[in-house]
C-alpha cells in the first residue's frame, strides 16, 4: 500500500514537473546559437578570457607573415603615428590632458582594436578626442583639420549639424525669458505633445532625461499594469547600459528576469505565445541591418569577419508576426526608436515598416541637439497609478525632464521635419542610399580591396571579404584620409541626411585611398592557410596557454 502510494506520488510529481520542463526546452531552442543568444556563456566566457598582449616582435606578424612585410607594417605604423602627432598636435595633447581624469577616454582607447594589439597600437598611434566646430557635413579638431563626419554623433545627427546649431539658437530665444526653471512647463510643450501624438500615433507622452532612461520607464510601465515581470530583448539588441536588459559582458548583473531569445524565428514567436509570464517584449529596429549580432566594433575583429545584411520585407513580415502574437498574449510591444527614431522615416519606424507598436521610446535627435528621452503610449499603458489602490503606483521623475531649454529645441526640430525642404530629404531615403551603397561596394571591388559595406539607410557598417588579424588597421587609415569615425572604428558609419552627392563623391575617394594605402602597408597580406577558423583556433591556443 505504501509503496503504492509512494509510486503513485512520484507519478504525479514527474507530470505536475512536464509543463515546466516543456517550457524550458522551448525556451533554450528559442535562443540564437551564438554568444549573443547565452549571455550567461558569454559572461562566463569573458571571465575566463586572461589578459595578455602581444609584444612589437608579435605585433607586426600575429598572422604569421614573413619578415619583409612584418618589416613593412612596423614602418607604415611608425609613419601613420609620426603624421598623427604632427596633424593633430593640439588636439592629442588636449586628449592626453583629459585622459587622466576622464575613464571613458582610458576606456575607448583601450577598446578600439582587439586587445592583444591595444598597447602596442597605443604607443605608436594617438588618437584624439576632442573638436571645436562643425559645419555642413565636416567637423573640425583643434589644430585645424576638417574632417567628414561619419560618427553621426551616436546617432543624433540625422539633420545635419547645421540644422541642428539653429535648433539650438531658437530653443534659447524661446525658453530664455523663463530660463531653468524647473517642474513647472514652458508653453511651448504644448506644441511638442501635438506633435509626437501625431507622429507616435498615441494618447499620451512622458519625458525623460536619456534614451536609456525612457526604454527603462517604458518597461517599468510594461510590467505595472501586466503585473508581470518578463522582459524579453533580441540577442544582439541594445537597450541602454540598465540591470539586466544588456546582459553578458559588460554588466555586473546577470540576467534575472530578461529572456534573450533569436531576432526572426519562429521558435521564438512560440515562446511568445505560450508563456504567461512575460510583460513585454522590446525592439531596437537596429538589429534589422544584422539581426541576432552585437553592435559591430572594430574591438571584436579577432579574425577579421563581420556579417551584416539588410532585408526590408523580411524585417517587416517579422514585426507583423511579432505584433500579432503581442496581442493575442496581452504583451506590451515596445519599439526602442532611441537611435533610429526620424532617420528612416519622419514618422520613426512605425511608420516606416507600417507596425504600430504599444510603447515607443525616442531619444538623441528629438532633442534639437540637446538629450532627451520620450515615451509615447495608450493611456491605459502610460497611468503611472490605479483608481481602486492609491498606494500602488508606479513613480517615475526627473529633475531636468521637460527642462524648458530642451523642450524648446525639441519643439524648434519637431516643426523643422516638416518644412518642404526637409521633407525633400526623405524622398526617395532608401532608394538613394542604396544606389550609394551599391556604387561604393562596385569602386571598392574595382580597387580591389577586401572590403564592402551593408547599409540600412543611412546606417553602414563594413564588411570584410578575406579573413585577417589587421583589417581593424583600416580605421587609421580612413582617419589619415580625413574620415571622422567613433571609437568603434569602421563597424558603423552613420552619414546624416544632408550629404549631397559631391560630398558623398568625396567621402568615397577618400575610402579607396585609404584602402589603397593599407594594402601597400601590407597589412592585408594573406595566405592559404589563413582562414577565419585557423585564426580563430590559433588566438583559442594563445588564451589556453597564457591561462594555463
Amino acid at each position: 500500500m505504501d509503496e503504492t502510494f509512494t509510486l503513485s506520488a512520484l507519478a504525479l510529481g514527474v507530470l505536475a514537473l512536464l509543463p515546466a520542463a516543456k517550457r524550458r526546452i522551448e525556451l533554450s531552442r528559442a535562443k540564437h546559437r551564438s554568444l549573443a543568444g547565452h549571455s550567461r556563456m558569454a559572461k562566463r566566457l569573458a571571465r575566463w578570457v586572461p589578459g595578455y598582449a602581444y609584444d612589437e616582435a608579435q605585433f607586426f606578424a600575429a598572422d604569421g607573415a614573413p619578415a619583409d612585410v612584418a618589416a613593412r607594417r612596423r614602418a607604415a605604423l611608425q609613419r601613420l603615428g609620426a603624421e598623427f602627432d604632427t596633424r593633430f598636435a593640439k588636439t592629442l595633447a588636449a586628449t592626453e590632458a583629459a585622459r587622466e581624469t576622464i575613464s571613458d577616454l582610458r576606456f575607448t582607447g583601450r577598446y578600439r582594436v582587439p586587445f592583444q594589439f591595444s598597447p602596442v597600437l597605443r604607443e605608436h598611434v594617438k588618437v584624439g578626442a576632442f573638436l571645436q566646430a562643425s559645419a555642413g557635413v565636416q567637423v573640425e579638431d583643434l589644430d585645424g583639420n576638417r574632417l567628414y563626419d561619419l560618427t553621426g554623433s551616436y546617432g543624433v545627427n540625422v539633420l545635419g549639424y547645421d540644422a541642428y546649431k539653429e535648433c539650438i539658437d531658437e530653443a534659447w530665444a524661446t525658453a530664455r525669458d523663463l530660463g531653468p526653471v524647473l517642474g513647472a512647463y514652458h508653453p511651448c510643450v504644448l506644441d511638442v505633445l501635438s506633435r509626437l501624438k501625431a507622429i507616435s500615433g498615441q494618447e499620451e507622452v512622458s519625458f525623460h532625461m536619456s534614451g536609456t532612461e525612457a526604454v527603462m520607464q517604458a518597461v517599468r510601465l510594461a510590467r505595472y499594469h501586466t503585473r508581470k515581470k518578463r522582459l524579453v530583448r533580441f540577442a544582439g539588441a541594445y537597450h541602454g547600459w540598465w540591470e539586466d536588459v544588456q546582459p553578458g559582458p559588460g554588466n555586473p548583473l546577470p540576467p534575472r528576469e530578461t529572456f534573450t531569445l533569436q531576432d526572426m524565428a519562429e521558435r521564438s514567436l512560440q515562446v511568445l505565445a505560450t508563456r504567461r509570464d512575460i510583460a513585454c517584449v522590446l525592439v531596437n529596429p537596429l538589429q534589422a541591418l544584422h539581426p541576432n549580432a552585437n553592435a559591430p566594433g572594430d574591438s571584436a575583429l579577432i579574425d577579421g569577419s563581420r556579417h551584416a545584411a539588410y532585408d526590408r520585407e523580411a524585417y517587416t513580415a517579422w514585426l507583423k508576426k511579432l505584433r500579432e502574437v503581442c496581442t493575442a498574449r496581452g504583451i506590451v510591444l515596445i519599439f526602442d526608436e532611441v537611435f533610429v527614431g526620424f532617420r528612416l522615416a519622419p514618422g520613426g519606424a512605425q511608420q516606416y515598416f507600417g507596425v504600430k507598436a504599444d510603447l515607443v521610446t525616442y531619444g538623441k535627435t528629438l532633442g534639437g541637439g540637446l538629450p532627451v528621452g520620450v515615451v509615447c503610449g495608450s493611456r491605459a499603458l502610460m497611468t503611472r497609478y490605479r483608481e481602486d489602490r492609491p498606494a500602488d503606483i508606479c513613480f517615475a521623475r526627473g529633475t531636468f525632464n521637460a527642462h524648458p531649454y530642451v523642450v524648446a529645441a525639441m519643439a524648434s526640430f519637431l516643426k523643422r521635419i516638416e518644412r518642404p525642404d526637409v521633407k525633400a530629404l526623405y524622398d526617395g531615403l532608401d532608394d538613394r542610399w542604396d544606389a550609394r551603397a551599391e556604387r561604393f561596394n562596385a569602386r571598392l571591388q574595382q580597387a580591389g580591396a577586401p572590403v564592402r559595406v551593408a547599409n540600412l539607410s543611412t546606417i553602414w557598417t563594413v564588411l570584410y571579404t578575406q579573413p585577417g588579424r589587421y583589417n581593424w588597421m583600416l580605421q587609421f587609415y580612413l582617419r589619415k584620409h580625413g574620415l571622422a569615425l567613433s571609437w568603434v572604428g569602421t563597424g558603423r558609419l552613420i552619414f546624416s541626411l544632408n550629404y549631397g552627392d559631391a560630398e558623398f563623391e568625396e567621402v568615397q575617394d577618400r575610402f579607396v585611398a585609404a584602402c589603397d594605402e593599407m594594402r601597400a602597408d601590407g597589412w592585408w597580406w594573406t595566405a592559404s592557410e589563413l582562414t577565419a577558423k585557423a585564426i580563430r583556433r590559433s588566438v583559442f591556443r594563445e588564451m589556453l596557454g597564457k591561462k594555463f
